[in-house]
């Protein structure tokens, strides 16, 4: 992998995973046009290391409500920050279950497999456009909704479905406020990408002594800062009701992959 290469992956990562476009999927279209034709496993490992650097970008603009969180675990007081703490597990069993017993299968998907790619991205369109027609209410994340985006945020897991973009527009359609809609988007994800990159760490020893360090750690550090910037700004986005822009992108982007992989 070119340093050139290592730093677009890398902003392509920061901008994508907090803007509802799909980052998996962007990373799988960024590496078939560099004809980055690595293994599957190894192009697995790059997808979530960049993931972890979003995660980071996730903890810096989160840590006050991460520290919350944390307060609420170790507390055994029924209260706000222990309710919260509560709604972020359930919401991340479903992915975790997903992505302890079908590792293997979701490692098949990062092999820049562009129609399924493109399929995805549609059905990232359509979520986004139906969310962006949601009249805008006040409900709080109640427990069954943070079952219903766990659900959510499991199939998302397919490269072109958007997770942040996925999670929040159901969370809208459900009624719940479009701010906090996107901060518990942000949020419930940040636990299972550690625990994700820690598994496949453990379980591929040998993928890390293939991938060159300098790469590595330019498509980290551009993850990280451009995170940082675009979760901000996705924040900002999502309360002032600007879906559909992103949903005609998707659509936009879905056909032209589509028909890139085809022909």
């Amino acid at each position: 992998m070119s340093y050139l290469e290592a730093i677009v992956l890398g902003v392509i990562q920061g901008l994508t995973e907090f803007l509802p476009i799909s980052s998996s999927g962007h990373l799988e279209i960024i590496k078939a046009f560099f004809g980055n034709h690595v293994e599957t496993e190894e192009s697995f490992f790059l997808t979530i290391l960049l993931h972890v650097a979003t995660a980071l970008s996730t903890v810096v603009v989160f840590k006050k409500e991460i520290l919350e969180i944390l307060k609420g675990l170790l507390q055994f007081n029924q209260n706000d920050s222990t309710s919260f703490s509560l709604k972020i597990i359930l919401s991340m069993t479903p992915a975790a279950l997903v992505g302890l017993f079908f590792q293997n299968d979701i490692e098949q998907l990062f092999s820049q497999n562009l129609i399924l790619v493109g399929l995805m991205l549609l059905i990232t369109s359509l979520i986004l456009f139906l969310a962006d027609k949601a009249r805008v209410t006040n409900k709080e994340v109640s427990s069954l909704n943070a079952i219903i985006l766990g659900i959510v945020q499991a199939i998302a897991i397919l490269p072109g479905i958007s997770r942040s973009g996925s999670t929040i527009a159901t969370a809208v359609i459900l009624g719940i406020d479009r701010e906090k809609a996107a901060r518990f988007s942000f949020l419930m994800v940040v636990p299972l990408i550690f625990g994700s990159m820690a598994k496949t760490i453990s379980d591929s020893n040998l993928v890390i002594q293939k991938i060159e360090l300098i790469p590595l750690l330019l498509s980290f550090f551009s993850a990280f800062v451009t995170g940082i910037i675009a979760c901000k700004w996705m924040i900002r986005l999502v309360k002032k009701s600007q879906l559909k822009y992103f949903s005609i992108y998707c659509l936009v982007i879905g056909l032209i992959v589509i028909m890139y992989g085809l022909f």
